[in-house]
């Protein structure tokens, strides 16, 4: 048995394919993964580019996605979502009509005989400040009742404005700054100082799939990279982890 982990697909907003047929692909890999060996999903956040619930209307699309997940869940497979800093105000629409665990901080869990934190990772490690205090005013209640009074054709598309809708058909220059400029490395090392039973410490966010062991020499920091281009996720079982692409060609 093995048990999955992706991120930072950004539903809504199209990218080197669009926002449809990386729908698919996502439905796709969930449904391999289900019939050859899952036992559990973590969808560590960002699964989407903005998402808000009212008292009685949510975002128009990703059926397909939806269908999916709910298919799983009914079967008993555990489905676990994290909200990210795109869709950090999930309500209990996803929790009552799929069937999934939504979660809204980072976690410690306990998976094939391996000791996990999880997280989406935003606004975790040192710097980033003007994130944090921004992170914090949204998380405000009265700024989410705000932002509910609002219609909801006119709210999606100032989110989606704001957020960058258009974004480059080609994957960022993105690459690995080093363990000592990478935020959630320099945070894994400080978990893992007060925690050293710690085996991986899984995030997303950062949008460039890493895997790094940190200064321990055995424990690992994975991040799960997106969707938007790398298609990249991690297999976990009893013997370990691995960060891979879909379709796994190797």
């Amino acid at each position: 048995m093995a048990i999955y982990f992706a991120s930072d697909f950004h539903l809504g907003v199209s990218a080197r394919v669009s926002s449809r047929e990386r729908e698919d692909r996502i439905v796709a890999w969930l449904e391999d993964c289900w019939k050859k060996d899952a036992e559990a999903f973590y969808l560590v956040g960002d699964l989407f580019e903005f998402w808000f619930e009212w008292g009685e209307v949510v975002p128009r699309g990703y059926v397909r996605f939806f269908g999916k997940l709910a298919e799983i869940a009914d079967a008993g497979v555990p489905i676990h979502v994290f909200t990210g800093n795109h869709d950090m105000w999930f309500g209990d629409y996803l929790e009552r009509e799929l069937g999934v665990v939504v979660h809204h901080e980072p976690i410690r869990v306990e998976l094939l005989g391996h000791r996990l934190l999880i997280g989406h990772g935003d606004g975790l490690g040192p710097g980033d400040y003007g994130y944090k205090r921004l992170k914090r005013l949204f998380a405000a209640r009265w700024a989410k009742w705000l932002y509910a009074r609002l219609h909801p054709n006119f709210a999606m598309r100032l989110a989606f404005f704001f957020s960058g809708k258009s974004r480059s058909s080609q994957p960022p220059e993105a690459e690995f700054l080093g363990p000592d400029r990478e935020w959630l490395v320099a945070y894994s090392e400080r978990k893992l100082a007060s925690e050293p039973r710690l085996d991986f410490l899984i995030f997303g966010h950062r949008h460039l799939p890493i895997d790094f062991t940190l200064s321990d020499g055995r424990a690992r920091y994975l991040n799960l990279g997106e969707w938007l281009h790398y298609q990249s996720y991690v297999r976990l079982d009893r013997k370990g982890a691995k960060l891979t692409h879909w379709p796994n060609t190797t």
